[in-house]
């Protein structure tokens, strides 16, 4: 009777350790969790374009290095990207779970960066919680060594010049050059971050690498190269019998808006309507094509790295010409000299116009993404559908930004010449980050 017994109390023990020490597995839709995350915080919280790439970059950058000790696939970003010193090694090693690693340097590093913190904290630790019943000594060790590479990346995160840009004045409107941006309706904000060149490149050498040519002459001759695309603008989004919502150039339009913040205004009321940025969109495009491809979690983290990193970059680049050329946007232009009445489809973003932010962007991003997962690469892209808006298929990466480059026409809010140089910007850009990021250990395609 008395062995029946310790043996019962030692098939249960048995039971309890297993229970406790079993791996904790993480997934890639722990990762693609996390990413989304993020984003709907960004979303809520407004950030612009420019700043929620930054959120993005050093995110990814920190679950990148994290993960690289479970793996002899990949490279670390050390001595590539800016500044970035080695990660130090590990204090202990028992148990760690290089996954779990990566995914507590992610949320810990996008943590700082946003403003509602506790939107984090709270699915974060819920996360925790799981994780350590799971398997309490590897999770110690895990996070232990996640928050040490969180604390190496905010370090260096930290010199980015980021800071000293939130203290810089804002952007001078006042000049009787008619050439220069202005503040547009309805909001008439101030120009969005005319610093932004001054923050450190990850990969480029320089801000003004990528300086593309200047944008046609201001005149509003007849024959001018300038007021021949102005008039492209108007005619484009000039329905006579009233604006159509159903033909396919707004449908366009609509579905690249990635505008975070549309101000409405009804009599007294002014309110926003809050949606995803163009880089958002694009991390949302490298989670399609991880998802199509049951990419592994490692690859996962490497397509949404290189992603951020040129998108990151290609702000940097495309808001040092924004406002170097200065230039005025078509509502302006052609409320003054055309049309008093004239709305265009989309709302004018607030900052100067050229180049294109969504063609340069647009085009570093699909480089990024094709180095991971190749050419004519098909997906369907369902990015939008949570604001009300359809799939649309594209055929290839670069296809998906080349429509997103013409978007901005059929928008009524960019010039030509903005469009067709700012995707040339972009692409450029996209090539040179991915010719010198050795992010593989083959250095080929990882996945398709």
């Amino acid at each position: 009777m008395m062995l029946r017994f310790f043996g019962l109390i030692l098939i249960i023990t048995s039971l309890s350790c297993t229970t406790r020490d079993k791996d904790i597995n993480i997934t890639p839709g722990d990762y693609h969790t996390a990413q989304d995350r993020v984003t709907a915080i960004q979303v809520h919280d407004i950030f612009s374009p420019p700043v929620a790439s930054r959120i993005y970059a050093y995110s990814n950058i920190a679950a990148y290095e994290a993960m690289l000790g479970g793996t002899e696939k990949y490279k670390s970003l050390a001595g590539q990207l800016r500044d970035l010193k080695p990660v130090p090694a590990p204090l202990d090693t028992t148990g760690l779970n290089y996954q779990l690693a990566s995914l507590v340097a992610y949320y810990d590093v996008a943590k700082q960066l946003i403003f509602s913190e506790e939107r984090i904290i709270l699915f974060r630790d819920s996360l925790y919680s799981t994780w350590e019943q799971q398997n309490p000594v590897s999770f110690k060790t895990s996070k232990d060594y996640g928050m040490q590479v969180a604390a190496h990346i905010k370090e260096w995160m930290g010199k980015d010049n980021y800071a000293q840009t939130r203290t810089m004045p804002k952007f001078s409107v006042y000049s009787d050059d008619e050439t220069r941006w202005q503040p547009t309706p309805p909001a008439y904000m101030d120009g969005i971050e005319p610093h932004w060149a001054k923050i450190r490149p990850f990969v480029i050498k320089s801000s003004d690498q990528f300086k593309p040519t200047p944008p046609p002459a201001f005149s509003m001759e007849e024959n001018s190269d300038f007021r021949k695309e102005v008039m492209e603008v108007y005619e484009t989004n000039n329905d006579p019998n009233g604006a159509d919502e159903t033909s396919k150039e707004t449908a366009i339009a609509q579905f690249w808006d990635c505008n975070p913040y549309v101000s409405t205004h009804k009599g007294h009321l002014m309110f926003a309507t809050k949606k995803i940025t163009p880089g958002a969109h694009w991390m949302g495009i490298a989670k399609i094509a991880c998802e199509k491809t049951d990419s592994d979690y490692e690859t996962t983290v490497l397509a949404y790295t290189k992603t951020a990193i040129a998108i990151a970059d290609g702000f940097i680049s495309c808001w040092d010409e924004k406002y170097r050329s200065n230039l005025i946007r078509p509502e302006t232009v052609i409320n003054k000299y055309i049309d008093e009445n004239w709305v265009p489809v989309l709302q004018t973003p607030p900052f100067p116009e050229y180049t294109s932010g969504h063609s340069v962007i647009s085009g570093a991003a699909s480089i990024a993404l094709t180095s991971v997962f190749g050419e004519n690469f098909s997906f369907n892209d369902d990015t939008e559908t949570p604001y009300g808006l359809p799939i649309r298929s594209f055929t290839s990466f670069r296809a998906a930004s080349t429509e997103a480059a013409e978007s901005r026409l059929y928008g009524g809010i960019h010039y030509r010449a903005a469009i067709e140089k700012g995707l040339e910007q972009g692409l450029n850009l996209g090539n040179y980050v991915i010719d010198q990021l050795q992010m593989t250990t083959d250095n080929t395609i990882v996945s398709h």
